[in-house]
């Protein structure tokens, strides 16, 4: 990395690789650019601390929803997991292990957020800006800014009037005592039903808005003991199958998600035992059915959230919000509730897919217009007139079986490929064909079709439209198998013409801006 004059100034910071975020995307895309010797690549995180997602939300009771020892870097197993699912201090905790054991720290830069970023074709390189006038200049740019980095909040009348407590769950505020306080819980999703049971203990009265109730099963959770870490710990292979196991099951559990829907009514008759065992109040459990096939909408894991919905000082409002005024929530039918304090867990911008900044590439396309129909990418990763920009848990790679990271590794893995690509054959940037990325949307489009996301509700998976932009209709070692390496004849090699030889039948073109 280095200052150096440039169109883009004399004081660009200058870089082969600009990774933008520190979740696990840019960690684990850093680590492994570490990994291969090549260091000169800079990490851009709009935070003052590394870790997205678990470090922005940090309400009380966040854990993870997936099983501890398959929610890790495959290369970087941790045996210390003290439950079966890790709390958000722990994965905090690991993800800042990672960075400083790989030495990647260094790489980083805080409080850097980013404004713009725009392709310059003719120098086959990417002028990035940040909200503190810096200016970086980079031939690669990788994405890993996530899905769920940007909270969304309820798009109801008055939200400004309100004048007592606000926030949004990603954005919680540990000053706040809750003691003695009327507090309105706006939201049933996967913050709320840890949340509800902690604020259940602290609040005098806690009102629960609930437009759709969400399908709940069990939290096969517990302690991991000492000795079982100490076991992991002398014996690695031991705690590698136990990872294999837990993501086999979990892949098996996909055969109802996209293979044939009717496979849900085994989770649809647990989910429902559990309710009945957990709400003996007859008139609440049935507020607490969903009338829609489990899966379609993400099915949420809890063991405290029905006790808690059954105590006295909880009271389950099954209508949507339609405004706040000074003091008070307003519902659909018109009902009023005077409130000290309003939590939204409203979730994030997923399925509404923006850009994560401004981008301009080719011919100074915009990716956010490109995306007026909903989002689209090649693998989740390429995007079509956007050269050597990729994105990690881009369009279509979410999961509702299994864990994130998986799909993490498997993009990074095609990312170096196509760094490897540009490398070896001396390239000015590598494109995705519009065609291909097409071929493969409409591949996706078909494969919805036959899945338990089209039985007839809606949810945050898709478009205002119903289209689905943010699940993977597949199983996750398919998609792995199909990222793992780049296919050259998926993208356009453009290259300086007297920089490469070009045997016949090769797929590498000439700039044209140099041929003239």
């Amino acid at each position: 990395m280095a200052r150096k004059s440039s169109p883009a100034g004399s004081d660009a910071v200058r870089t082969k690789v600009l990774i933008v975020g520190s979740g696990f995307a840019g960690i684990g895309m850093a680590i492994r650019l570490t990994q291969r010797g090549m260091e000169d690549y800079v990490v851009l995180e709009s935070g003052a601390d590394v870790g997205g997602t678990w470090r922005d939300n940090h309400y009380p009771g966040a854990a993870c929803d997936v099983m501890s020892h398959l929610y890790s870097f495959s290369f970087e197993p941790n045996p210390k997991w003290t439950r079966m699912y890790a709390p958000q201090g722990e994965i905090l905790a690991y993800m800042r292990h990672c960075v400083s054991k790989y030495g990647i720290a260094a790489k980083m830069r805080f409080d850097r957020r980013v404004t713009h970023a725009r392709f310059d074709e003719r120098r086959a390189e990417w002028t990035v800006n940040t909200a503190n006038g810096e200016t970086y200049v980079a031939k690669t740019v990788v994405s890993g800014t996530g899905g769920l980095s940007k909270p969304t909040l309820p798009q109801i009348d008055g939200i400004d009037t309100f004048e007592g407590k606000a926030f949004h769950s990603a954005r919680w505020d540990h000053d706040y005592d809750f003691e003695g306080k009327t507090v309105a819980i706006v939201g049933t999703g996967a913050s709320a039903i840890q949340i509800v049971p902690e604020l259940a203990k602290r609040a005098k009265k806690l009102v629960v808005y609930q437009r759709t109730p969400p399908w709940i099963v069990p939290r096969l959770d517990r302690d991991i003991s000492e000795r079982e870490q100490s076991l992991f710990a002398r014996v690695p292979a031991t705690q590698r199958l136990y990872r294999d196991f837990i993501y086999w099951r979990a892949e098996l559990s996909a055969l109802g998600f996209v293979v044939n829907p009717k496979i849900m009514t085994l989770g649809e008759r647990i989910a429902r035992g559990h309710l009945a065992r957990q709400v003996t109040d007859a008139s609440l459990r049935a507020k607490l059915t969903p009338k829609y096939m489990i899966g379609c909408k993400r099915i949420l894991i809890s063991n405290d959230y029905y006790p808690a919905m059954a105590r006295p000082n909880v009271e389950l409002v099954p209508e949507a919000v339609t405004g706040l005024t000074r003091d008070s929530v307003v519902t659909v039918s018109g009902a009023t509730q005077k409130v000290d304090a309003v939590v939204y867990c409203s979730g994030f911008q997923a399925s509404e897919s923006v850009s994560p900044f401004p981008i301009a590439g080719l011919d100074g396309r915009d990716l956010d217009a490109s995306w007026t129909n909903g989002a689209e990418a090649y693998l989740g990763t390429s995007v079509s007139g956007f050269p050597n920009f990729f994105m990690i848990v881009g369009p279509n790679t979410g999961l509702g079986h299994s864990s994130m990271i998986f799909m993490i590794e498997a993009q990074i893995d095609h990312v170096l490929s196509c760094l490897d690509l540009i490398e070896a054959k001396r390239l000015r940037y590598v494109d995705v064909r519009a065609d291909v990325q097409d071929r493969y949307n409409r591949e996706l489009e078909r494969r919805f079709e036959k899945t338990v996301w089209t039985t007839g509700c809606s949810s945050w998976y898709q478009t205002r439209s119903g289209k689905n932009t943010t699940l993977w209709p597949g199983f996750t070692w398919e998609f792995r198998l199909r990222a793992a390496r780049v296919k050259e004849s998926d993208y356009r090699l453009v290259a300086d013409s007297t920089s490469v030889a070009r045997p016949q039948g090769s797929a590498v073109v000439d700039a044209p801006e140099l041929l003239n």
